[in-house]
């Protein structure tokens, strides 16, 4: 079995290095969508369960590896904005930060960070696929997933509302833990949350 790691909007291949740091039995698989610098999607041979942060989840859900048999979906949903009867963010939110993003995207990037709860400073940025998944954020729906879920969400999320983390993966197989006093970040967090969480996914799956 190995562990795929898929980052959310804003951060990178190192948001996982304190989780994976808990999960040394596992081969890891760990992408990049290259918001920072040159993206990476490793090559998935056999078996895998997919560890996905916020926007990651829509991610793996969009395009899943071959032989994707579970998913940990940290802060996770398989859509961020919200529709008509389904809860999300508003539209506006997402089309506010889209117009500022055209002159200041590094601002923009900087304020949704602290707004997750990261005062971490961050290197150079690639506009490019930031934009393009801010759109997709904004717009796109994942398909709903075919393998047992795991999804682990935090009380306190200042970025998703209460009443989307409730309805994420409505009708899904889906094992729910809530932490209360967690917000966006549950991986920096609570890290050993998380491990406990992955390893729960693994031997469901057993």
């Amino acid at each position: 079995m190995k562990l795929l790691f898929a980052h959310g909007w804003g951060f990178d291949r190192h948001f996982w290095d304190a989780l994976i740091a808990l999960l040394p039995e596992w081969e890891h698989a760990i992408d990049d969508r290259g918001y920072f610098g040159t993206p990476h999607m490793p090559g998935i041979d056999g078996p895998c369960l997919a560890v996905t942060h916020s926007f990651g989840t829509m991610r793996v859900l969009t395009d899943p590896p071959p032989g994707l048999v579970g998913l940990v979906a940290i802060n996770g949903f398989e859509r961020f904005t919200a529709l008509p009867g389904k809860p999300g963010v508003a539209v506006r939110v997402v089309d506010r930060m889209l117009r500022r993003f055209e002159s200041d995207p590094r601002a923009v990037l900087a304020e949704f960070r602290k707004a997750c709860g990261s005062d971490e400073p961050f290197g150079e940025i690639n506009p490019e696929p930031l934009r393009a998944d801010l759109l997709r954020l904004r717009d796109a729906q994942a398909p709903s997933p075919k393998v047992p879920v795991a999804v682990l969400q935090g009380g306190q999320d200042p970025i998703l509302p209460a009443d989307m983390r409730a309805a994420v993966f409505a009708g899904s197989d889906v094992h729910r833990i809530d932490h209360e006093a967690g917000g966006h970040l549950l991986p920096l967090e609570n890290p050993e949350l998380c491990a406990q969480a992955v390893r729960g996914a693994v031997g469901a799956l057993a």
